[in-house]
């Protein structure tokens, strides 16, 4: 049986070369520095603050990267702890941080049950790992245990429906191939996915992409020795007695089921968020955030001293707006159009991330009120999606 940390010293996930540090930075959530702020601090962080961060089963460096370049670019002091078993997937990601010439990164090799040892940490990144661990319920417990009173958690564990398909065929491989190493099993496996029925669900299944893209991706789908899926409910429930509580999803209307009924409900929350992820079926991943149980969340600000961030360019969704055209959005690899009145074009291409609300406002020369009426819809429209944070990550 290949182990884990063998698996990923073979193929480190995901397939990167670091030469491509000089042309693309990769993004993704969590762990966005204005989607950290909005959802686990309110936006009220004081980024002048060092933020202690650990990168726990921090892979081939994405989250990595993306949190030490954009601080970094944004001038925020920080120190950051990446934590991995696999010393190959450490050395790329050691070799794309110094490609960046990025400061404040020691690694460590280590497993993450290891991280109450390292000390307490503002922010802990732990992105496709914790479904990954023969008990997960201890790695959740451990980065809670490492986790600052005032910090929090981004993670991403796997969902079931998905990912349809993945699960028969890692038992399937994992019988067929247990005592091959890892190259001869990606052969095979290779090999015996090119004969399988067109009807199989993993041929089906159009939001499974990682067994097309890279060996390390079809290694990691489908040859993975520990692997397990979480319905919203389970995740809950593990968050809730591992030390945990959910503090936001980054896309809060993917679990939200009228905006597929159409229809208001009565459910608890719980029950509404396990009921759109059942009404959808497509979920293959849960990308949220944590804070310590017990934790008091931020109260809601409705103050005009917010500063908006919106997660595309602001000048053409303007644009778009002004026109009176739709706007497209992808929710769950499908386009969903959303409309907003034209009049409110202005204050989408007034959002920079350094602004305020009330300096927008000044801009166009509205009073607060009137400003209020602009700015409610735009919201309404883009915050269920991730598209509009609000952080002052950026203000100088």
């Amino acid at each position: 049986m290949v182990t884990v940390t063998e698996h990923y010293d073979a193929y480190p996930y995901p397939a990167r070369d670091p030469a491509d540090e000089d042309k693309r930075l990769i993004l993704g959530s969590p762990s966005r520095p204005e989607e950290m702020d909005h959802i686990l601090w309110g936006g009220r962080r004081d980024w002048t603050q060092t933020l202690r961060i650990l990168v726990a089963g921090g892979g081939s460096g994405d989250g990595l990267v993306q949190l030490a370049q954009r601080l970094t670019s944004a001038g925020r002091p920080y120190e950051m702890t990446y934590l991995d078993l696999s010393t190959s997937a450490r050395a790329v990601a050691e070799a794309r941080i110094a490609r960046r010439g990025l400061n404040h990164v020691q690694f460590v090799t280590d497993s993450l049950l290891r991280a109450p040892d390292l000390g307490l940490f503002d922010y802990i990144d732990c992105c496709g790992v914790l479904h990954h661990l023969p008990d997960p319920d201890a790695g959740f417990a451990a980065l809670a245990q490492a986790c600052a009173p005032d910090g929090g958690l981004g993670f991403m564990v796997y969902a079931p429906h998905g990912r349809s398909g993945v699960y028969p065929l890692q038992a399937a491989f994992g019988a067929l191939f247990a005592d091959e190493p890892p190259q001869a099993r990606l052969a095979a496996a290779r090999a015996l996915y090119d004969r399988l029925p067109a009807g199989h669900p993993i041929k089906r299944n159009p939001h499974l992409v990682d067994h097309h893209a890279s060996d390390a991706g079809f290694y990691d789908l489908l040859l993975h020795s520990q692997d397990r899926a979480y319905g919203v409910g389970d995740l809950l429930e593990t968050l809730d007695r591992t030390g945990w509580q959910l503090a936001g999803f980054c896309q809060p209307g993917l679990y939200e089921p009228e905006r597929i009924t159409g229809q208001p409900h009565d459910l608890a929350p719980a029950e509404a968020m396990a009921v759109a992820e059942q009404l959808r079926g497509t979920l293959k991943v849960h990308v949220g955030y944590a804070r310590p149980k017990g934790a008091e969340a931020p109260a809601p600000r409705q103050s005009l001293d917010r500063i908006p961030h919106l997660g595309a360019p602001a000048a053409k969704v303007a644009q778009v707006v002004a026109a009176g055209r739709a706007v497209p959005i992808k929710v769950e690899g499908e386009s969903s159009p959303v409309t907003l009145p034209p009049q409110t074009a202005p204050a989408i291409a007034g959002i920079d991330g350094r602004r305020t609300l009330a300096e927008i406002a000044a801009r166009l020369g509205k009073d607060p009120l009137a400003f209020g009426a602009w700015w409610r819809p735009i919201e309404d429209t883009f915050m269920p999606w991730g598209l509009l944070r609000y952080s002052g990550v950026l203000r100088r």
